[in-house]
């Protein structure tokens, strides 16, 4: 009972000496506030840019393997010179291949694109013209916004109808109701429109086949009927030149079970296609590589802005040192009347730790808020997702309070080291 009112006494007089100078303890506690504040900020800034590209590329989804057409590098060897027309990428033969032969696949989704103006009336818009299989909505989790998506008796009877994307139904129709009219597709080809997309979050390019894709500017047909009324070539007259292009197909997704699945499956696909495109005209994106990619990068990056940050928590304990050195200056008569009454150095020492353990723990806790604050600030002022996690506040708090006490630990020995009698006569 004794000791612990000991301990009492002792942690009362280390508040009130801390208490004694609120200006300067305050000031003292500033470099701890900002260390604190912007390794929480500086962390959640992180995670907010690593999460979004990581939802874009969940987006793309996890299980999936994608193959995309893509253009050769220009020779002679691919263009038929009585015809113009150059022939490259996915066929629908090689579709057929992977259907029949890749086992893993529970899922293969075609699809064909290519930008067309859409015009309604007055109204006009650059866009993209997409021909899929109906199971293109469910592997890219598109939702309804209103009507219905293309279901397979659309793909049977090729039938003259489409989806939009959200952009196109606001801009296009600008607050009628699409559904049921016709949209013009260049100049010649007409759909009716039997469902919107909702609203989709623009993704920027991934991996080296993917570009940036706006699915808010879709107008989605069934493959069939743009094969029927399309065609499998495309005449491009631009600047006086004309070209025409044959491409049947712009991608192929397979989707596997298992996301352990997902890499034999891509080598399996390689295979497959590399036997019949030796001009190596198609690319394979696994966004599950890309993922992992990402997290990794994630980690380097929030090492790299946590250690940046973590300088001022230095520079906060050096401060922490240097004031609670000016302190044992100050009380040197103070420690040397103790020490004459019979403290002991055990006692010094923990005298100014109490009072280097608070001013570490008001500054960390001041510091905490400010960075639970600052990241609400940042996302109002720029828009950039910010995401505080539990993790980057208990690291910056718990490395927050050993640098204070450990930049107090030189002092407190500095001063419990004094000899009594040299500091009565020095005071």
């Amino acid at each position: 009972m004794k000791i612990g009112a000991t301990q009492l006494a002792m942690f009362r007089m280390a508040l009130r000496g801390v208490l004694m100078h609120k200006l300067r303890s305050l000031l003292t506690v500033l470099g701890l506030v900002f260390g604190v504040a912007s390794v929480i900020v500086m962390l959640a800034v992180g995670e907010g840019a690593s999460r979004q590209a990581q939802l874009q590329i969940e987006a793309l989804g996890v299980n999936n393997v994608i193959v995309r057409s893509k253009k050769p590098t220009s020779d002679s060897s691919d263009v038929n010179f009585r015809s113009f027309e150059q022939s490259y990428g996915l066929t629908y033969d090689d579709l057929r291949r992977v259907t029949e032969t890749i086992s893993s696949a529970i899922k293969v989704t075609p699809l064909r694109e290519f930008p067309q103006e859409v015009r309604y009336g007055a109204a006009s818009l650059d866009a993209r013209l997409v021909g899929v299989h109906p199971s293109y909505f469910d592997t890219n989790r598109l939702e309804v916004a209103r009507g219905r998506f293309l279901e397979p008796a659309d793909l049977d009877n090729r039938a003259n109808v489409c989806v939009i994307g959200e952009q196109i139904a606001t801009d296009v129709f600008r607050g009628q109701s699409p559904l049921g009219k016709s949209l013009q597709v260049g100049n010649q080809h007409f759909f009716r429109i039997v469902g919107v997309q909702a609203y989709k979050t623009p993704s920027a390019g991934a991996g080296s086949s993917l570009a940036a894709q706006d699915l808010n500017r879709d107008v989605v047909i069934p493959l069939t009927t743009d094969r029927s009324r399309i065609g499998d070539v495309i005449e491009k007259i631009e600047q006086g030149s004309f070209s025409r292009q044959r491409l049947e197909l712009s991608q192929i997704t397979i989707q596997v079970k298992d996301r352990f699945q997902v890499k034999s499956t891509a080598a399996a696909l390689n295979g497959l296609l590399a036997k019949f495109h030796p001009r190596e005209d198609y690319a394979i994106t696994i966004p599950l590589d890309l993922l992992e990619q990402a997290q990794a990068t994630q980690r380097i990056f929030n090492f790299v802005l946590g250690a940046t940050a973590a300088i001022s928590l230095l520079v906060g304990g050096i401060g922490i040192m240097n004031i609670m050195l000016a302190t044992v200056s100050e009380r040197t008569r103070e420690i040397g009347i103790r020490r004459a009454l019979g403290a002991k150095q055990g006692d010094i020492i923990l005298q100014f730790l109490i009072e280097t353990a608070s001013l570490s723990l008001f500054g960390t806790g001041i510091g905490v808020l400010v960075g639970l604050g600052a990241p609400r600030l940042v996302t109002y002022l720029s828009g950039t997702e910010t995401i505080v996690t539990a993790w980057s506040i208990m690291v910056a708090a718990l490395v927050s309070l050993t640098v204070g006490i450990v930049f107090g630990i030189y002092p407190a020995r500095q001063a419990a080291r004094l000899d009594p009698i040299e500091a009565l006569r020095r005071a």
